[in-house]
């Protein structure tokens, strides 16, 4: 008889909470969980005034001891200053609330400290509200970064209602890349042999369907548009933890995306990008790239290069340097990447220049 010695961790958010007004709710969070007194809010200046401050309120009000740290980029020296205010103020416990940066700063404090964490999003700008991935600027260009999945999620539709409803399309745009995404995994599986979870890739692929199917009522200043796309980011975010890295949900479209930021950074958001790149990714799979084109514009996100704030030659650009970004991760791009002349067909016959 042989030994089957093979084992697997998953890691999930334990609490999802989403809904109208539940912001309160986050005190009966901490309570279940039994957290320690004090504990430490990470904000930014604008996300502080947009759900913080009442966090701040409620957590005080409900006996909790709490500091507020408001700080910037997701940049490692940020991540040194949160450390070590939370050690100057004996912080057992951190919530996170703003958008993708605070939560990505919160995930990776967590990790070095070993502390609890509590996702509070502010707006929706990509998955990165449940996973356990955390997206890191630094001088070599966008890092993915291994750190923890918060402890709960406590998403109030009210609140992110309010923000630009940009970093909302942004969000969708990132999910419906999943598309790309996962036929890349399946092309690395083929050809490379590659781990591949098809639980992961049915999370992540439900994910962006239910994008698709309900981009139609994907609308600004729309309480109910956040409702419908909330879920699916979640469970975008979640397909990462079920496959123990972000395989499922960035390929192809995001390292033409992080070529995108090396080469023009700040230009556009991250899910925009990642939008179009999936049309054109998915026109090299061979698959039907219109499809998402439609969803995107049903959305209100960007489908081609002038969208972005982009020129022609920009996009041809991403295109051709796309393959280098992460060596280790094969995608349709191959080893070589794009001639300078196929990214062009590429992105004309797509309709992205």
């Amino acid at each position: 008889m042989i030994d089957f010695e093979k084992s697997k961790g998953m890691v999930f958010p334990r609490n999802v909470l989403l809904g109208h007004n539940i912001l309160e709710q986050v005190t009966e969070v901490c309570d279940d969980f039994r957290f320690p007194r004090t504990g430490m809010i990470i904000t930014g200046d604008d996300t502080y005034k947009a759900a913080g401050k009442d966090v701040q309120c409620f957590m005080e009000e409900a006996g909790y001891d709490i500091h507020i740290h408001k700080t910037g980029d997701a940049v490692f020296s940020n991540v040194e200053k949160i450390v070590t205010l939370a050690k100057e103020t004996d912080s057992r416990f951190i919530l996170a609330v703003g958008g993708g940066s605070k939560i990505d700063l919160a995930k990776i404090t967590a990790k070095e400290l070993n502390l609890p964490f509590i996702s509070v999003p502010t707006s929706a700008a990509h998955d990165g509200i449940a996973s356990g991935r955390a997206s890191m600027k630094s001088d070599m260009g966008p890092l993915s970064v291994d750190a923890v999945v918060p402890l709960a999620i406590v998403a109030d539709t009210s609140v992110i209602s309010k923000s630009p409803y940009r970093l909302l399309a942004s969000g969708c745009a990132d999910v419906i890349s999943n598309l790309t995404a996962v036929m890349d995994w399946e092309f690395a599986r083929r050809l490379r042999n590659e781990e591949f979870s098809r639980s992961a890739e049915a999370l992540s692929r439900y994910s962006a369907e239910t994008i698709i199917e309900n981009s139609k009522l994907i609308r600004p200043n729309l309480e109910e548009s956040v409702w419908i796309a909330m879920r699916p980011i979640i469970i975008s975010g979640i397909s990462m933890s079920v496959a123990g890295s972000s395989r499922p949900t960035s390929g192809s479209e995001h390292l033409f995306s992080h070529a995108l930021d090396i080469l023009h950074p700040g230009t556009a958001l991250h899910g925009e990008q990642c939008g179009v790149g999936s049309i054109m990714m998915m026109y090299l799979h061979g698959g039907n790239w219109m499809k998402i084109r439609d969803a995107l514009e049903d959305i209100g996100a960007p489908t081609n290069a002038k969208q972005l704030s982009l020129k022609p030659d920009d996009i041809i650009d991403a295109l051709v340097e796309a393959h280098n970004i992460r060596k280790e991760r094969f995608t349709i791009l191959g080893d070589r990447g794009l001639s300078r002349e196929t990214a062009e067909t590429v992105a004309r016959t797509t309709m992205v220049i």
